[in-house]
Parts: structure tokens; C-alpha cells; sequence
């Protein structure tokens, strides 16, 4: 499997999670998912991901005026987004551990 494949759903995820701090356009996150590691992402990428997002009603966009070139569009979430992202944090807990444990060959503990 490769990694464009396990990123599918992911990505939805690590961009609500940025955009709820503050108002972000399209190439600055491409620039804060590479600096989290992401390097092999490109806009191609991301830009049709957040046009789902805002159909879906995740995010909103305003255009705003750039210092370099044309206006840009910046990103926000919004209330049914934070909701998203809270139940993404949820299910990536829930994933991940269990991930961890069969790689680590560890049973569920019965609590």
C-alpha cells in the first residue's frame, strides 16, 4: 500500500487541525504540512480537498487582499468543522493505538 493511499483520509484531519488555529490560504498550508513533514504533498493536493471541505460546510473561504499579487483565499472553520475535527482526533486515537499494538504484537487490556 502506499503512502498517497493511507493518506486519503488523513489529510481531511491534519488540515482541519490547521486551519482551526487561525485563517490559513491554500500554499501556506502546503508550507505548514511540509514543515510538519509532509514534503510530498503539492497543492494539486490540497486545493481540491479543501473545495470538498467547503461544499461539505467543514470551512469557509474569504478573499482577502495579497502583498504579493492577486487576492488571495483564506480558510476558516467552521462550527460543524470543529466538530469534524474533534471526531477525527477520536477516531485517529482510536486507530493509532490499536495500530501500534498489533505491530507491537500487545493485547487490549480489559478494562
Amino acid at each position: 500500500m502506499s503512502t498517497t493511499q493511507m493518506m486519503k483520509g488523513i489529510l481531511d484531519g491534519c488540515l482541519l487541525a490547521i486551519i482551526k488555529d487561525r485563517e490559513v490560504y491554500g500554499y501556506e498550508l502546503a508550507e505548514q504540512l511540509e514543515r510538519y513533514g509532509f514534503d510530498s504533498l503539492s497543492e494539486g493536493t490540497i486545493y481540491p480537498l479543501l473545495m470538498r471541505m467547503q461544499k461539505e460546510e467543514l470551512v469557509t473561504s474569504t478573499r482577502k487582499k495579497s502583498t504579493a499579487g492577486p487576492k488571495r483565499k483564506y480558510y476558516s472553520l467552521t462550527a460543524k468543522g470543529e466538530e469534524e475535527l474533534e471526531n477525527f482526533i477520536k477516531r485517529w486515537d482510536y486507530l493509532r493505538a490499536n495500530v501500534n499494538r498489533v505491530l507491537k504484537h500487545e493485547a487490549a487490556s480489559d478494562e
